[in-house]
């Protein structure tokens, strides 16, 4: 028994080591956010951590009822398919810019400065596939127009 015990202990230091390797690289896994990145001519232009609304539910909710939203934070937004897409304010107190890609994530239009709580549908009459809201204003402060392309990191396509 005294050998089954001291055998025991000289193993725990390896088991505990590999145990605390794992959980190191599960936290680093969970801790890397999905990006997106914006490059245009110039090379990349900003960066925003996003959250992935990637099924009609969390699409039909988005940013609504959310009162913080920090200026290297956004939501993307993944359609099945390009489409002309539409949104509204509506229970979203923040204003936000609305950035539509198509399915090669290049940039289609910007909706500036949007109403919060409105129910005004808003589009910029172009199919796309992708579409981002950020803090209003972010779009013009990081020069961000028509023609950029976006690199998602961490994002699944459909």
């Amino acid at each position: 028994m005294a050998d089954l015990l001291k055998a025991c202990r000289m193993r725990a230091p390896r088991i505990g080591l590999l145990v605390g390797a794992f959980l190191l690289a599960a936290q680093a896994g969970c801790n890397s956010s999905p990006r997106v990145v914006f490059e245009g001519p110039g090379g990349i232009k900003a960066g925003f951590r996003v959250e992935v609304a990637d099924t009609a539910e969390k699409r039909r909710l988005g940013l609504m009822y959310r009162n913080d939203l920090r200026t290297d934070e956004g939501m993307l937004f993944v359609f099945p398919k390009e489409r002309n897409q539409s949104f509204w304010m509506k229970n979203t107190p923040l204003s936000l810019d609305i950035i539509f890609m198509d399915a090669r994530r290049r940039v289609v239009g910007i909706i500036h400065d949007t109403v919060p709580f409105s129910t005004r549908s808003v589009s910029v009459g172009v199919p796309s596939q992708y579409v981002l809201e950020v803090r209003a204003g972010l779009a013009r402060r990081n020069r961000i127009v028509a023609g950029d392309v976006a690199r998602f990191e961490g994002v699944r396509s459909p």
